[in-house]
């Protein structure tokens, strides 16, 4: 099974965003898990409202997500945990060392040259049309990540 992680900082705006996004993107796939956590998030959150409407525009339900803290459950049981942002990577990294090979930047695989390597932009507090251009953001994400897992997935030998 593959159990794939986003994480951002509050898991409310985001990584719950990209989270029902891939979700529908491997909708058809049976063997993935979807989640999200944030590495500064409080627990029992409401995910924003402008991305739960965002979320609805696309007929996806982001109503009941509740934020969620990165622990070492999590990254354990995750065989792909993609940060939206350095800042994230960066944590991710110095907290959870023995999980590095399974650690990357959500934008390390896109094919352009204008989004590789860049954060995810956070439009918490911002407006609605901030939130647009985060979701517009990870929809040309997701399919290049997407791509990696599939061409590089290995199952656990038994």
């Amino acid at each position: 099974m593959k159990n794939v992680l986003f994480v951002c900082t509050g898991n409310t705006c985001r990584s719950p965003l990209a989270e029902v996004l891939f979700r529908d993107l491997v909708k058809d796939a049976t063997d993935y898990e979807v989640g999200s956590a944030g590495t500064g998030a409080f627990s029992g959150q409401n995910a924003s409202r402008h991305s739960v409407s965002l979320a609805k525009f696309k007929g996806l339900d982001l109503s009941k997500h509740q934020s969620r803290a990165v622990t070492i459950d999590l990254i354990e049981k995750a065989t792909h945990i993609f940060a939206l942002g350095r800042s994230h990577l960066s944590a991710l990294l110095s907290d959870y060392p023995e999980a590095e090979d399974k650690i990357y930047l959500l934008s390390e695989f896109t094919a352009d040259d204008r989004l590789r390597g860049r954060d995810v932009s956070d439009p918490f507090g911002g407006d609605l049309e901030e939130y647009r251009e985060m979701q517009e953001h990870l929809e040309q994400l997701l399919p290049s990540i997407h791509a990696f897992i599939e061409q590089t997935w290995k199952p656990a030998q038994p």
